[in-house]
């Protein structure tokens, strides 16, 4: 739970691995920290037009709004003809995907 003066972040890195996007998530994806989610995986589909990895085996939580700027990237993706994948969910992540039955609507693989 947060309490007041907490302050919860998030560690977002982009780069290019086996000719995919791969962003990096480490820390904790809320409705405070989303926005900077979704500004870099908006940026990053906009600029291309294969595959885009978002790497969440370091996010230690994830609510609603996490999940739905994920909707988001996977929605400007298809789009643009590209692909969305989910790469190593933490354990927390992936059920919050299976509660909410996104697990079968994204692509979730282990590994590129």
């Amino acid at each position: 739970m947060k309490r007041p003066g907490d302050v919860r972040s998030v560690e977002i890195a982009v780069g290019e691995k086996d000719g995919a996007w791969v962003i990096a998530v480490k820390g904790e994806v809320d409705l405070s920290t989303s926005p900077d989610l979704r500004s870099a995986l908006l940026k990053t589909i906009a600029g291309t037009a294969s595959t885009v990895a978002v790497d969440l085996r370091s996010v230690s939580y994830m609510d609603s709004s996490g999940v739905a700027t994920l909707i988001e990237g996977l929605q400007a993706c298809h789009r643009k003809k590209g692909k969305l994948v989910v790469l190593a969910p933490s354990k927390q992540v992936r059920n919050v995907l299976e509660l909410t039955r996104l697990d079968s609507v994204f692509e979730i693989r282990e590994s590129l």
